[in-house]
């Protein structure tokens, strides 16, 4: 773990609050929409459809963000999950992975909306561009740009890092969802059962270092691409 600063860890947790929480919360608006949208009206209901963090925040999932915000590595965590009952979808199987699927394309949306707001930003004040990409470049003067540049960027490295950690094929992951789909229904039902231990494999995952191998590349690959795609222009 990186030298503590108490100073850059301030800032870092004061430019990542709104896209985490964000970032967390409309992941779980998407599943409840999506289910709504396939009939299931369980999250209305239970007023999880909502922006007030408070129904979606889990404390674990939320400590586990912020750790791994400081920890510089991978960017990962949990929020509450939405309810959805499949008794009232048309095709089961189907629908469940598609309420699943919408929790990550949800957060690609955000990480693309994020970029653009970042090239935006890079249009308007082009010193933070050269700040970012080149350390020994001058840093940009003033206050409110470069806060909102940085909290851009945090919002496209947490959303990618949820995205990508969301679909890991581990239940109860959205990727898991995905999976069973495409599984025999007796496979399915067994490969179920692994979400009583879902945690555990994370964490030792997380603890022996599989976890960052498996999901930097892919993080690291779509950051790249997307800021490459919508930065060029400005460049």
């Amino acid at each position: 773990m990186p030298d503590f600063d108490l100073a850059q860890t301030l800032r870092l947790l004061t430019v990542s609050a709104i896209p985490l929480l964000l970032s967390i919360i409309l992941h779980e608006v998407a599943h409840g929409l999506a289910a709504r949208r396939l009939g299931d009206p369980t999250a209305g209901m239970l007023g999880r459809l909502t922006l007030n963090p408070l129904p979606h925040i889990d404390p674990l999932g939320l400590i586990c963000f912020v750790l791994t915000s400081l920890w510089g590595g991978i960017v990962f965590g949990w929020a509450k999950p939405v309810p959805i009952n499949p008794r009232f979808f048309r095709r089961p199987a189907r629908d469940m992975m598609l309420v699943a699927l919408a929790g990550p394309g949800c957060n690609f949306l955000l990480a693309l909306l994020f970029a653009l707001c970042t090239a935006g930003i890079a249009l308007i004040s082009p010193e933070f561009l050269l700040s970012f990409l080149f350390r020994e470049a001058p840093q940009p003067s003033g206050v409110i740009m470069p806060f909102l540049a940085q909290m851009c960027l945090q919002g496209i490295i947490i959303n990618i890092c949820l995205a990508w950690f969301n679909l890991l094929p581990i239940p109860p992951l959205d990727g898991s969802r995905v999976v069973s789909y495409f599984l025999p229904m007796r496979a399915a039902l067994s490969y179920g059962r692994l979400e009583n231990y879902g945690f555990v494999i994370l964490l030792v995952l997380l603890v022996s270092g599989v976890l960052n191998t498996v999901l930097e590349p892919l993080v690291r690959g779509s950051l790249d691409l997307l800021l490459s795609m919508i930065l060029r222009p400005v460049l």
